[in-house]
């Protein structure tokens, strides 16, 4: 079996359910040690039991709130004391958040979805870019959402969480582009039968919708060392590059 990512260390966020979860199962198979994260451990748990069942290897489980932003610190020390490295970091834990006007939306509702979506991404940049830089072959992708256009009316923490996490990625690809092997990209997996998509859209058939293991299974090279892109959006539902990736 083919396994490109053998002997590699791979990071994943939002790892018990969707996206998140199909995609640390891919990487696995793909030969990676996953280090999977999540708030819930049922959801690890019964990923743990799959991965297992797929290559009879482990994941490291690690529950934890993202929101706790010195336990990602902790969780980056723990990776550099037991791994030394970090080859592959998948931002993909997010919220919805509230549908509804701006002015009927709480500040505590925005700025929870701003923390998840936005601030707990900028704290994995800090905390992970020297385990990526120890990596001959460092990758990062951070999931993002362009469904409705830029700018959909009535998801404005949501729209506005990804518009920002868009702009640091490519901040932060151009800063490493030059100077170290970490390549940085976003993966937009378009509609997909996930629970954040029921939440946004409830009276859509989830049947129509491709499932989170084809997401995984478009995003999984974006995560080889043979991927030498940095800065760009893949567009899932076009198969298409686009870039830098803010355009």
């Amino acid at each position: 079996m083919n396994q490109p990512l053998a002997s590699r260390i791979a990071l994943v966020t939002g790892a018990s359910r969707g996206i998140g979860y199909a995609t640390a199962r891919a990487l696995a198979k793909a030969g990676a040690h996953v280090i999977a994260v999540a708030k819930t451990q049922g959801g690890l748990e019964e990923l743990d039991d799959a991965i297992r069942a797929d290559d009879g290897h482990a994941a490291t489980l690690v529950p934890l709130d993202l929101k706790d932003l010195e336990a990602i610190a902790r969780l980056g020390a723990s990776i550099y004391e037991r791994h030394g490295k970090l080859d592959v970091l998948v931002g993909n834990a997010g919220v919805a958040g509230p549908s509804s006007p701006l002015g009927h939306i709480e500040v505590k509702a925005w700025t929870d979805v701003i923390s998840l979506n936005l601030t707990v991404n900028f704290q994995l940049i800090r905390c992970m870019e020297p385990l990526l830089r120890a990596s001959d072959a460092g990758r990062a992708v951070f999931l993002t959402s362009r469904g409705g256009g830029r700018a959909p009316a009535y998801r404005g923490p949501y729209a506005a969480s990804k518009a920002a996490l868009e702009t640091l990625v490519e901040v932060w690809a151009k800063e490493v582009a030059n100077t170290t092997p970490i390549r940085v990209n976003l993966f937009d997996p378009g509609p997909t039968r996930t629970k954040l998509r029921g939440t946004i859209m409830p009276g859509e058939d989830p049947e129509t919708l491709p499932t989170a293991d084809e997401a995984a299974e478009q995003l999984l090279p974006l995560c080889l060392p043979s991927w030498t892109e940095t800065g760009k959006l893949y567009d899932r539902l076009t198969s298409t590059l686009k870039g830098p990736a803010a355009d």
